[in-house]
């Protein structure tokens, strides 16, 4: 059967995936959001479906004061004796910890700290034993990856953490995993850092502890030097046995908007490249050792990509995210629509406005809602002008890259006045594109997205068909190039100000010829 990638669309970077009986689990790095880590269930690495997260209770991450990019970097997955296990990296306090779960459908633990340094931890059940696996500084002061044992009821490290490798060579080596697969043990990295340059490079040994001996045609998978071609940054990947003898690694890439336009909005997402091992034991990935649109696997499957968002056919607990850690008491969520209360924490602070988002998953898009904005917000009554205080009082739709770097289509109140507004964010500098005054608080607005522009509309609420467009926008401003960050574009829903936005009738396309 054909599939195509990514297997995941959206921002969704770093995966991790494990196998548990006969379903394979997947999760990918969350940063500022929340709740954190992804969690997904597959049967066939093909087709997956989210099945909550893993990080749930504010107990469990630190995320106040988090900038974009930062908070939670690169989780790994792991099971063990019916355990499963995630171990990950808080970036903004470098703290690196691990959770776990006896029903992966259920509450994971608190979390368990490692007095390690490094990022992108991983760990590695041999036997017996537990293995932490870093990059960082051993206890010898060499850089590289380092591995030490570890009790894995406590965290506390047991014995001397060591350097057992320092990649082949590339910048900004990463993501590090071993496996122990038949006689051997594999050490695969990330090197090139996770732009346009990434990689995947292993050794391997005999030894857990090394000395390991390097693949003599590393990089073994990158899409560096392929071009024109719209997949790159193929890295950052995890191996994992669907059938006996058959191998595939999950790794982050990232779609450009254009062959010869270098700039991604959509994040890193998830693709999956076939494995096989020669006869010596070394593997090699893919058809050519780069990451292709589509591969024949074996198996009986339907690639089913789904295409249409709602709230009656989404989760806010799982296909949603909030920024950082939600005052919960603004948001009153159910299953046909969505109120939101604004605070003076707006898109361009480092805190937690009132903010509810689903990834952008394809470049074609046409998102619509129904909104009604008045003024019986939470923190001041009917009527303030917005001249009163600092912060606009607004509520409608961002399309959200970063604090400095986002696009804003919404109804404003001033006073018992009404405006549709457009404003681009670009570098910090906020530009209002258009400002109109509307009949009433209750409107219609419209997103509309191809590879390139983003499209800005609002109708009267009576009438949803009578469009006025308000501006556009460029695509590539919302873009990794431009922001620096390692997150993607959100489609979000948010409020302001001393105001109280109804969101209904909420419809978020993504048209098939992204594919």
């Amino acid at each position: 059967m054909i599939y195509k990638n990514p297997i995941i669309s959206g921002f969704y970077p770093d995966p991790s995936v494990v196998r548990a009986g006969d379903k394979f689990y997947l999760v990918t790095s969350s940063f500022q959001y929340f709740p954190g880590v992804p969690l997904f269930e597959s049967e066939d690495l093909v087709n997956w479906k989210q099945i909550g997260h893993v990080l749930t209770r504010k107990s469990q991450v630190m995320l106040e004061g988090v900038r974009s990019s930062g908070g939670v970097f690169a989780p790994t997955i792991r099971y063990n004796n019916g355990r499963f296990y995630m171990v990950t990296n808080n970036n903004s306090t470098n703290k690196n910890f691990y959770v776990y779960t006896d029903d992966i459908y259920g509450e994971w633990s608190d979390p368990i700290e490692v007095e390690r340094d490094g990022i992108d931890p991983s760990l590695l059940f041999d036997g017996d034993k537990c293995y932490f696996v870093s990059n960082g500084v051993d206890d010898n002061g060499r850089n590289g990856v380092f591995q030490v044992e570890i009790d894995i009821a406590t965290g506390a490290c047991i014995g001397e953490a060591v350097c057992i490798w320092h990649g082949s060579g590339g910048r900004y080596i990463e993501s590090p995993h071993v496996y122990k697969i038949g006689d051997y043990y594999y050490l695969m990295v990330a090197e090139g850092g996770t732009e346009y340059g990434h990689m995947v490079t292993y050794a391997r040994s005999k030894s857990v502890m090394g000395p390991y001996e390097e693949y003599a045609f590393n990089p073994v998978l990158t899409n560096r030097n392929k071009a024109p071609f719209i997949i790159q940054a193929i890295g950052h990947g995890d191996l994992i046995e669907k059938a006996p003898g058959e191998w595939y690694i999950v790794t982050l890439g990232f779609r450009q908007i254009g062959e010869w336009e270098p700039f991604h909005n959509l994040g890193r997402e998830v693709y999956l490249t076939p494995v096989r091992f020669d006869d010596e034991g070394w593997f090699t990935c893919g058809n050519d050792g780069t990451t292709d649109e589509a591969y024949v696997i074996p198996g009986d499957f339907e690639q089913v990509i789904k295409k249409e968002y709602t709230f009656e056919n989404t989760d806010f607990n799982i296909d949603w995210a909030y920024m950082r850690h939600p005052d919960e008491a603004r948001y009153e969520l159910s299953k046909d629509k969505a109120v939101l209360y604004g605070s003076d924490r707006t898109l361009d602070d480092v805190a937690s406005p009132t903010f509810i988002a689903l990834r952008q998953k394809g470049f074609n898009m046409d998102c619509r809602v129904k909104l009604k904005v008045d003024g019986t917000g939470k923190d001041s009554p009917e009527g303030q002008a917005d001249a009163q205080s600092s912060v606009s009082s607004e509520a409608g739709i961002t399309l959200y890259m970063c604090e400095d770097e986002h696009y804003e289509i919404a109804v404003k109140k001033v006073g018992f006045m009404r405006f549709a507004v457009l404003r681009l964010n670009i570098g910090g500098i906020k530009h209002v594109e258009k400002e109109i005054l509307i009949p009433s608080g209750e409107a219609y607005l419209k997103v509309e997205a191809d590879h390139t522009n983003y499209r800005f509309y609002v109708a009267n609420g009576n009438s949803p068909e009578s469009f006025l467009l308000l501006g556009s926008a460029k695509t590539k401003y919302l873009s990794s190039e431009v922001s620096s960050g390692f997150t993607g574009t959100m489609v979000g829903l948010y409020a302001t100000g001393d105001v109280k936005g109804t969101f209904t009738e909420f419809d978020l396309k993504y048209e098939s010829k992204d594919r």
